[in-house]
């Protein structure tokens, strides 16, 4: 390991408004004497508005949020909501949570765990959004290891408030469909969406069943379907073109599309497959080369 890491690494423990548990804080054994582990919840969960923030505002996560700059942005605009940066890779985060405490921002943090662990460490209805930033489509991984995969809907749905919103916004028009289709079978309501953001806007539906405004988005004009002015609808965030990752900035360059969805998870039951729904040969030949530039691994380090 390079000098710069260790020095970031010895950094980061001394960052407040990053957490850094090690798994044997979440992890423990399913019986005494056990190899086999179960998730425990770590003192955090339902307590990060008292215990990090001080104040009892919506909280709104960034899953895989690499260096931060999204969760930053987000904050700055935003300074009546809190925001979370989650990620492994503590070289990363180190670059958000320094900007944050050299900045002195009072609604930002930064967790440091596996997105697998994530149930560990929120509680019912203590996150109002979430935002999925770029996430690895995993095209030839397992389906469960997709950030948008019915397994991590569940466990979004353990803490995610009624009416709560799940964005996707990414460059992989493979995880886009997918998630599309995830959202088909289960009946999900899916009212923004695009796909290629900055040439043909956002799109807006009409759901049947309108969700709970979103705290943290301001209407723009984007564009509605079925007639409907944007008055009547709901509010995408202008911060949904506006604010870019680094992962973002790059594929706009290389003029790649840009995705975006916004869905609710209200559902009956368990959270299905997408099964023929999706045809997964089709658009694992449609997503191209760009997956082998967007996860070189010393791109967001």
């Amino acid at each position: 390991m390079g000098h710069g890491k260790l020095k970031k690494f010895a950094e980061n423990a001394t960052f407040r408004c990053l957490l850094q548990p090690e798994a044997s804080a979440v992890l423990a054994p399913k019986a005494p004497g056990s190899k086999a582990l179960v998730l425990r919840d770590h003192p955090i969960k339902g307590n990060w508005g008292k215990e990090m923030f001080g104040n009892d505002r919506p909280i709104v996560l960034e899953l895989g949020c690499g260096k931060g700059d999204y969760t930053i942005a987000l904050a700055l605009r935003h300074p009546e909501i809190n925001f979370i940066g989650v990620d492994i890779k503590g070289a990363r985060l180190w670059a958000g949570a320094k900007f944050a405490t050299e900045n002195n921002l009072p609604n930002v943090a930064f967790l440091r765990t596996r997105i697998e662990f994530i149930g560990a460490f929120f509680g019912p209805s203590e996150v109002s959004e979430i935002w999925l930033t770029f996430s690895d489509p995993q095209l030839r991984g397992s389906e469960n290891a997709r950030l948008s995969s019915p397994m991590f809907l569940e466990r979004y749905r353990g803490f995610l408030r009624p009416g709560g919103i799940v964005h996707l916004k990414t460059d992989s028009r493979y995880l886009y469909e997918y998630t599309q289709a995830v959202c088909k079978v289960n009946n999900l309501n899916v009212f923004a969406y695009g796909t290629d953001i900055y040439t043909d806007g956002v799109h807006v539906s009409k759901p049947s069943a309108a969700p709970t405004p979103p705290t943290s988005w301001a209407p723009p004009s984007y564009k509605a379907e079925g007639g409907h002015g944007f008055g009547d609808m709901y509010p995408v965030g202008e911060e949904v073109t506006s604010v870019q990752t680094f992962y973002e900035k790059m594929f706009l360059e290389m003029g790649l599309p840009i995705t975006y969805m916004a869905f609710t998870l209200e559902h009956e039951g368990a959270f299905i497959g997408p099964g023929e729904a999706f045809d997964h040969d089709h658009w694992l030949q449609e997503e191209g080369p760009r997956r082998s530039f967007s996860h070189q691994p010393n791109k967001k380090q």
